[in-house]
């Protein structure tokens, strides 16, 4: 075959055959990575528009680029745009069809970079908006929470500790702690955003460039906060991709555990809570089943974003500097992290504001368990009793409960005296569940006044 009858590719001079048409297939990346096709698009207007400034580009070459890359813009987005996998992937498919629309003024726009720096810059400007989408779902989903923990402030559930009753709480208090795990997750993903936002176009190939580039109007006109410092680093690593992955499984972690307690609790053995029907399914034999699919499988899905954070862990691990061909393989997992968490914050964000609490299925479970049996110790402890006398005084009470099928606040004074003459009528104010945590009314606490204020403060926080 002569050079002639290979099929054209703007790198292909050097080359005396043609692809391998599996190679070919093999090492495209259109398939997934057109989905950058606006940011692609909006870096190569930056960097016409740098160009023109310098003086690499006149102004008439700079507006038929931009009005060119504007059209097929608007052909991709109303489905009028052939991908070819021939071109390989996002950034050649678009300059291709540049250049046949516009003529050899297309073939200029790569002047003074490379497809290393292209790709690194898009794909931050992707992930970038990503970000500021899922930092808003996560914002809607927080706020779900807190009218759900507010309007429970005063709902009495139990406490559990290695899922053995421990100690009675309010079921708003236990909504905030999925708050608090999630508002940390927020500011992973704001200090994942500030990192990323830096501008790695200019850096070329691996080495800069030799025409007069201004790297800063550049970052200016895409939004990055400045450009990147070393040209080697700026296209080689994917250390942002690996962090947003690490928010990410840190995030679908603490779904994940929200979701297996709320898959424990609709069942029939808890039964505190409602789920709205339209976020369940049936069963295809069973009438009578109510399945609660989507905690379970915002639960199940945890697992495949953990799995793309050690792909791309793997992935970076022994790569020399500078650009490598593996790097194609970052954006499959990055890609499917970002849909998998969008789509279950969308989830529970929609879900959570319609969940049901069983109040008195909750106040009952809580009265089981001697849940209140420290409030019993630290009543003994305010009488003058050392915390270990009154460990061993109550234990002895639960186990008189135990053998009598009796909870402590079902006592009467003279069962419970038998342990502690220190034992009085008031000791019946911090037997009962209202007691035990109106008691806890500090900063953190379960008491209904202290979740309120905390709803309150989260919702300031939230808004500032």
């Amino acid at each position: 075959m002569s050079q002639k009858e290979i099929p054209s590719k703007p790198w292909g001079g050097r080359f005396s055959e043609a692809t391998d048409a599996f190679v070919e297939r093999f090492t495209a990346s259109i398939s997934f990575d057109q989905r950058m096709y606006r940011q692609d698009i909006t870096g190569s207007i930056a960097h016409a528009t740098m160009l023109a400034d310098v003086g690499v580009l006149n102004a008439k070459e700079r507006d038929s680029i931009i009005d060119g890359l504007q059209s097929i813009q608007r052909d991709i987005e109303s489905g009028n745009f052939n991908w070819s996998v021939t071109l390989e992937d996002v950034h050649m498919n678009i300059e291709a069809k540049l250049t046949e629309r516009i003529g050899i003024t297309g073939k200029k726009l790569h002047t003074g970079r490379s497809r290393n720096d292209q790709v690194a810059t898009d794909i931050r400007l992707y992930l970038r908006d990503e970000i500021d989408l899922i930092s808003a779902e996560l914002k809607r989903l927080q706020e779900g929470l807190l009218t759900l923990a507010e309007t429970n402030a005063d709902t009495i559930m139990p406490g559990f500790t290695h899922l053995q009753t421990a100690q009675p709480i309010t079921f708003g208090h236990h909504l905030l702690a999925w708050f608090e795990m999630l508002n940390r997750d927020y500011g992973r993903l704001q200090d994942c955003r500030k990192r990323l936002n830096l501008c790695p176009l200019g850096a070329a190939a691996l080495a800069g460039t030799t025409y007069p580039i201004n790297r800063e109007q550049t970052a200016e006109l895409l939004g990055f906060d400045a450009p990147t410092q070393n040209s080697l680093d700026s296209v080689s690593d994917r250390d942002f991709a690996i962090e947003f992955s690490a928010f990410a499984s840190l995030l679908m972690t603490h779904l994940s555990r929200a979701s297996e307690e709320l898959v424990l609790w609709t069942s029939a053995q808890f039964n505190f809570v409602q789920l709205p029907d339209r976020f369940c399914t049936g069963s295809s034999i069973m009438p009578q089943k109510k399945n609660p699919d989507v905690p379970e499988l915002v639960r199940g899905k945890t697992g495949r974003v953990n799995g793309h954070l050690i792909s791309l862990l793997t992935l970076m691990k022994s790569q020399p500097l500078a650009y490598n061909k593996d790097n194609q393989e970052d954006k499959e997992p990055l890609f499917d992290s970002i849909d998998t968490v969008k789509d279950c914050l969308r989830a529970f964000a929609d879900m959570v504001p319609a969940i049901k609490a069983n109040k008195e299925q909750m106040y009952e479970a809580a009265k089981r368990g001697f849940s209140t049996a420290t409030d019993l110790a630290d009543y003994l402890v305010r009488k003058g009793i050392p915390f270990r006398d009154s460990h061993e005084i109550v234990g002895l009470s639960v186990a008189y409960g135990i053998d009598n099928n009796k909870d402590l606040s079902e006592m009467s004074l003279d069962e419970l005296k038998q342990f502690s003459d220190s034992i009085e009528q008031d000791v019946f104010d911090v037997l009962t569940l209202e007691g035990s945590v109106s008691a806890r009314n500090h900063l953190g606490g379960t008491a209904p006044v202290q979740v309120k204020a905390a709803v309150a403060r989260a919702r300031e926080a939230l808004e500032a």
